[in-house]
């Protein structure tokens, strides 16, 4: 009988001291705050970051019901104007001072990779949606950085695969001149040479330029069939527009648009940018319950363009405040290992996942532009859905040094 009693006592304060323990954890300063860092006013605002981040990283705030594990859940935003010493020195203040527990957007590759090192030297989730450098999960990963939606891995092996096998065998890149796009450029050329095909040059452009008339017509003196543009945002739309202005393609030569947005196809015009194609995340039309999400978007949005990088920044965070819940805590390590047991399947990711390296892998999906719809952003039709396993490369090819 007195070991008995000795045994329930003994059980009774472990009870006691595993639920003081999650007590104990808990969130932290009573409130779980996260910063949307991102481009507010320049290239990359339209589709990529700017209102329509914020606002759905705080519609699904929203949608969760703006607490978790009774707290109130925060949401901040700041313009890092495409610098990483001033997305450095935000996201500084922003832990240090703010206490923000988790970081997202990260539009600009050199801005992504220079807040993920920083933050995860402070063990704070970084989760970027807007980079596209696949150095985010690769040589750079770390413990806390997750990239969300898509990497210049993916992008060429719908775009560039579709391009090569049509006949487009032969290349010139024009590359916007930092992180993005020389790893968009070597990306591409990587898989356009794995299908037989040639790479003949490139130009490297400064970002935000708004003459790249003497870039295309040294890709059009090479003779290579296929124009591939390695940037994004404004660039892309400026590349397209002035291709368009000298004949380029009724000379004869193709472009193909590595990292283009519904948006840039809005601001081009379907007739400009028919039969483009190219790789994306997610599409809106492309089945119920993801027109349902846009319908919604729109309307708590104030109509900003329902793009592949917004709807990731509201799936991301539904996924963030799942683990917080599910870890009892908004302590970083346990928070990342919720996420790494996740299965993410909701409109923008069916069946994802978040490997060990910190890539979301999931289906990407092949465009081609076509007439407007009766919807003004109805401008493509999906070509081919890419399976995750093909578009991303197998965890251990990542070569991010975490992985064992």
């Amino acid at each position: 009988m007195r070991q008995f009693l000795y045994a329930s006592v003994g059980a009774a304060a472990l009870m006691l001291t595993a639920h003081a323990a999650i007590a104990a954890d808990g969130v932290s300063d009573d409130t779980v705050k996260i910063g949307v860092l991102g481009d507010m006013s320049g290239v990359y605002s339209t589709g990529f970051s700017g209102d329509g981040a914020v606002s759905a990283v705080k519609m699904a705030v929203e949608d969760f019901g703006g607490t978790v594990l009774g707290k109130p859940i925060e949401v901040i935003s700041a313009d890092h104007q495409n610098k990483a010493d001033v997305a450095s020195a935000t996201a500084r203040q922003w832990i240090d001072e703010d206490k923000v527990d988790m970081i997202t957007d990260l539009t600009n590759s050199a801005v992504a990779l220079a807040v993920q090192q920083l933050a995860s030297e402070k063990k704070v989730i970084t989760i970027a949606t807007g980079a596209a450098s696949s150095a985010l999960t690769g040589e750079s990963c770390t413990a806390y950085g997750i990239h969300y939606g898509y990497d210049t891995h993916a992008l060429p092996v719908g775009t560039a695969t579709a391009v090569v096998k049509n006949g487009g065998d032969s290349w010139y890149f024009i590359t916007a001149d930092y992180a993005f796009g020389h790893a968009l450029e070597q990306n591409t050329g990587d898989v356009v040479k794995k299908l037989g095909g040639s790479v003949l040059g490139s130009s490297d452009v400064p970002l935000a330029s708004t003459d790249f008339s003497s870039y295309l017509l040294q890709a059009q003196s090479s003779g290579a069939k296929v124009i591939g543009l390695a940037n994004a945002g404004q660039d892309t739309v400026n590349s397209i527009k002035q291709a368009h202005e000298f004949g380029i393609v009724e000379g004869g030569q193709q472009l193909a648009g590595m990292l283009v947005l519904i948006s840039d196809v809005k601001s081009l015009g379907t007739d400009v940018a028919k039969g483009l194609q190219f790789t994306t995340g997610w599409y809106w039309n492309s089945d119920d319950e993801s027109k349902a999400w846009k319908e919604r978007y729109e309307k708590y949005s104030n109509g900003a363009a329902p793009t592949f990088v917004h709807a990731a920044d509201y799936s991301l965070t539904m996924a963030y405040l799942k683990a917080v819940e599910a870890a009892g805590t908004d302590d970083s390590d346990k928070v990342r290992a919720e996420l790494g047991k996740m299965k993410i399947d909701d409109f923008f990711a069916k069946g994802g996942q978040i490997r060990e390296d910190g890539l979301l892998v999931h289906d990407m999906y092949l465009l081609k532009v076509k007439d407007g719809g009766t919807d003004p952003w109805d401008v493509a039709e999906v070509a081919r859905t890419i399976p995750g396993n093909e578009a991303y490369p197998a965890l251990a090819d990542s070569g991010c040094p975490l992985v064992k």
